[in-house]
């Protein structure tokens, strides 16, 4: 569990408990996986746990080691009444913008459950589209095992596609950044320019798209 800095522990259940004696059997937890990095999709998973059902080590997935988030998919994917993971492409971020992005993933994520939530649970992000009751939780994915759950799926779900990309593109390096913003993607973004997963509305990746299309346009009128 997540200590507080006055020592305090969060209940991670807390949520769930008070919708639980409210009668409530199916509550959904949902969180992205994505939202800042220069390439990839974000991925959004949204996770029905069986009420009663205490998972230990569940906490917001970026606390936890890769290792524990990986022990912990498997006993989630295992144990969850209904789990379902969206991926938004880069293409609809830089169409949409990674807010509408995140939002459209959220909607979609819960609308593709195997059994509709009677309430749902969801990390920070508010959906006033949304027609099933709902709570948007700051920190959520902290504060609620569910919407934990949710971010450990997004999370693991999330790296392995970007391994699968960094067997396709070796030279930038995405099984070790993720497609984050770090000093070696940035260095291996001005060497080779973007690939085809680069988020291309980001403003690290537009000036390398911008200076390729200049480049490719003065490649043309040379050939004529």
């Amino acid at each position: 569990m997540k200590k507080l800095k006055n020592n305090e522990q969060v209940n991670l259940y807390q949520y769930e408990e008070a919708l639980e004696d409210s009668g409530v059997k199916y509550i959904a937890g949902v969180d992205e996986v994505g939202r800042g990095p220069l390439a990839g999709p974000v991925v959004v998973a949204a996770v029905i746990l069986p009420i009663n059902l205490r998972i230990k080590g569940i906490n917001d997935s970026k606390q936890l080691s890769e290792k524990k988030r990986n022990e912990l998919y498997k006993i989630i994917m295992k144990e969850a009444l209904s789990v379902n993971v969206c991926f938004i492409d880069e293409k609809t971020v830089d169409e949409i913008n990674i807010y509408e992005a995140t939002k459209k993933g959220m909607l979609e994520a819960i609308s593709g459950l195997s059994i509709k939530p009677e309430h749902v649970l969801i990390d920070a992000m508010p959906l006033h589209e949304l027609e099933l009751p709902h709570t948007s939780i700051i920190h959520g994915d902290a504060m609620s095992a569910s919407i934990g759950a949710a971010s450990i799926i997004a999370k693991v779900t999330r790296d392995e596609f970007m391994n699968e990309m960094d067997k396709k593109y070796p030279v930038y390096g995405f099984a070790k950044h993720k497609g984050y913003c770090t000093k070696e993607h940035l260095e291996m973004l001005e060497k080779y320019g973007p690939c085809e997963i680069h988020r291309k509305s980001f403003a690290p990746v537009s000036k390398h798209y911008t200076k390729q299309i200049q480049m490719d346009l003065f490649e043309e009128e040379d050939s004529e």
